[in-house]
């Protein structure tokens, strides 16, 4: 039997998708949560083959769960299931180790199939996508000096400062906490010697060649 376990905000959902899967006959569904912070706690002690995490959530997003989860079990597939298709959303998943990345639009029977590849180890990230996340990591080589401390995320985050962006719009651009947010900026700052927002703004605009 493939151990699933549910993430999502609407308890009608999981009904559904527990009612679906279970009735393949081969998938048992282990735990369900409504919550991103429960969820974390609760998938790594209960062990599951594969995680249905919904992107949005009100307390957090699936993809920080995954990254979350796998940190602590990496043996647990994460599939994240959302009603947007987005890319920077779809780079976040790839980053934090999902193994599949599917819109809610998806029919019944082809997520039954997309669990059992996952189970089985296959990815179901489209390979052409997966190589231009590679080759975005791999253009950090050749950042400028000022941004070599910088992570992947962090730089990410300072383009959308010097975008002029919002904390909380940058997190619902990376579906990641508004407070996870802060502190990467805060963080940011540090790594730059900087002490305000609007000189990281300024820094980034110089040598990212942003347009404020």
């Amino acid at each position: 039997m493939i151990r699933v376990f549910l993430l999502d905000d609407h308890e009608v959902v999981r009904r559904g998708l527990a009612d679906l899967l279970q009735s393949s006959g081969d998938i048992e569904v282990v735990g369900e949560s409504g919550l991103a912070q429960e969820a974390a706690r609760r998938i790594p002690a209960l062990r599951p083959d594969v995680a249905i995490l919904d992107a949005r959530l009100p307390d957090g997003n699936g993809i920080d769960v995954c990254r979350d989860v796998r940190a602590v079990d990496s043996s647990i597939k994460g599939l994240i299931l959302t009603s947007y298709e987005d890319d920077e959303a779809l780079f976040a998943a790839i980053m934090a180790g999902a193994a599949g990345y599917v819109l809610k639009q998806i029919r019944g029977t082809d997520l039954v199939d997309a669990v059992r590849r996952v189970a089985a180890g296959q990815s179901l990230l489209d390979p052409a996508i997966t190589t231009r996340v590679l080759e975005r990591i791999r253009s950090g080589v050749e950042q400028p000096r000022e941004l070599k401390s910088l992570t992947e995320q962090e730089r990410r985050i300072l383009e959308y400062v010097a975008e002029g962006l919002t904390n909380r719009e940058i997190a619902g651009k990376m579906f990641l906490a508004e407070k996870t947010v802060k502190n990467y900026v805060s963080s940011v700052l540090a790594k730059l010697g900087l002490e305000r927002r609007t000189q990281a703004a300024v820094l980034a605009t110089r040598l990212l060649g942003k347009n404020t």
